[in-house]
């Protein structure tokens, strides 16, 4: 049955952009749905997942490629877990360490393809590393709703691509690799974005997860920015989407339900795919429309669990969209003085 609709859907021949904005958005809301629906410890992580691994527009990963997807996962977060107790015996390595962690899961993520395994790479290394000095069965948690969700977001594009599928295309070439020298300097101005991050969340790992998740998808941003586009981009995305995330709050206390929440993170989600994807015409890039998703699945979540524990949402949002946008402030400061300090040293070195 689902073969014969995917036939008559694919025989519309809906027109590329539009395909790929509705496949983006029926996967995020169908992963919603299934990871809550499950129980999953961190469902925001799922949803979340999806939008990371659908970024470049490719057929989903096969199984033997989610295996090896989820071996490299568990490695990296294994990384994380080791790294803990070294926090708390030897703090300064252990931080030297962690720089140096992420630094190479910024390089892995400018290469075509890695993004997703760089990302994760980049998670073990703080998130795991500050559960795990704290408390082994909390890095423990985290690793298994990382690999859950993971796991569950490659199932969800496998049911959702049959419909809305790629063009068969030649393979094109692979982008001419970047200036070695360019290539360091935007991994060490990643690295810099994501460690004030990294240390808030030493204190409380469990509250501080969503603030260290921004920072590094703002460092996987800031990779592919220019100096000039990082305020619009980086500030105007978190908050856009923290206005998403008020919006679909809002819409959801006409009516409390999984269904309805999967069924207006799909709507919001085409709004912004289109974009992402060129169907809507815009002046921003697609980071801007994936930098605004993120944040609004990771404030939604993130509202979803507060109101499970019974904290005050709305405070908790406010502390939390504030976190975001002094996150993203600093990082688009931490540019223009890194820029800054780089551009007076290649002049220092030119005149000498």
């Amino acid at each position: 049955m689902f073969v014969r609709a995917a036939k008559c859907i694919k025989s519309t021949r809906l027109p590329l952009a539009a395909r790929r904005a509705y496949r983006l958005a029926f996967s995020t809301s169908l992963v919603l749905a299934m990871a809550y629906g499950f129980g999953l410890g961190i469902p925001l992580l799922a949803p979340l997942f999806v939008v990371i691994l659908s970024a470049k527009p490719s057929p989903p990963p096969g199984p033997k490629q989610l295996f090896i997807l989820l071996l490299a996962v568990m490695v990296s977060l294994g990384v994380g877990v080791i790294l803990g107790p070294l926090l708390q015996g030897a703090p300064l390595p252990a931080l030297v360490l962690i720089v140096l962690g992420l630094y190479i899961s910024n390089r892995l993520a400018l290469q075509p393809g890695k993004a997703a395994v760089g990302t994760l790479l980049a998670l073990g290394v703080t998130v795991i590393a500050a559960a795990s000095s704290i408390s082994p069965t909390l890095a423990s948690t985290l690793i298994s709703a990382l690999v859950a969700s993971i796991a569950l977001a490659v199932v969800g594009q496998w049911l959702v691509y049959p419909f809305f599928p790629e063009d068969v295309v030649a393979a094109k070439a692979p982008p001419p690799p970047a200036n070695s020298s360019d290539s360091n300097w935007l991994c060490w101005r990643a690295t810099a974005i994501v460690i004030p991050a990294f240390l808030l969340t030493l204190t409380n790992p469990a509250s501080y997860l969503p603030l260290t998740v921004k920072s590094i998808l703002l460092g996987r941003e800031a990779s592919q920015l220019k100096l000039r586009e990082a305020n619009v981009e980086m500030i105007g995305s978190t908050l856009l989407g923290g206005a998403c995330a008020i919006v679909i709050w809002g819409l959801l206390s006409l009516a409390v339900s999984l269904w309805f929440y999967a069924a207006w993170m799909l709507l919001v989600c085409l709004l912004l795919a289109s974009g992402m994807y060129g169907v809507i015409r815009t002046g921003f890039k697609p980071s801007f429309w994936m930098g605004t998703m993120t944040t609004m699945i990771i404030l939604l979540g993130a509202a979803v669990q507060d109101s499970a524990n019974g904290k005050d949402v709305y405070q908790a949002f406010l502390v939390r969209i504030s976190l975001f946008l002094l996150v993203a402030v600093y990082a688009a400061a931490a540019m223009a003085a890194l820029n800054y300090w780089r551009t007076r040293r290649q002049l220092k070195s030119g005149d000498e």
